[in-house]
């Protein structure tokens, strides 16, 4: 019973050994993803400039034309910009570029 038990296991073990193909094809994925992967943290830094730059124009419009909450509206901008910042290292900590 003990021999059978073990021959079914060094069996299953020898099958998930020749199941794995494929290895390539993640080395591949993983190229191409660090390949595109920097112009997406890039994009992620860009949105951000645009985020602030955007935000200080309208806020600044806003505080001439004397809107009296523009504390709620910097805070909106600004946290939108990082999060913008911390998308794009988030996702560079996540895969491991």
């Amino acid at each position: 019973m003990k021999k059978a038990w073990i021959a079914c296991c060094l069996g299953l073990l020898n099958s998930k050994a020749n199941a794995q193909p494929g290895i390539d094809e993640m080395q591949q994925a993983r190229q191409q993803l660090q390949s595109t992967f920097f112009s997406a943290l890039d994009c992620s830094l860009v949105l951000a400039a645009i985020f602030g730059i955007v935000g200080a124009v309208r806020i600044y419009h806003n505080w001439q034309m004397g809107y009296p909450q523009i504390d709620e509206m910097v805070l909106a901008w600004f946290f939108a910009a990082i999060f913008m910042i911390l998308a794009g290292v988030f996702l560079k900590a996540v895969f491991g570029l």
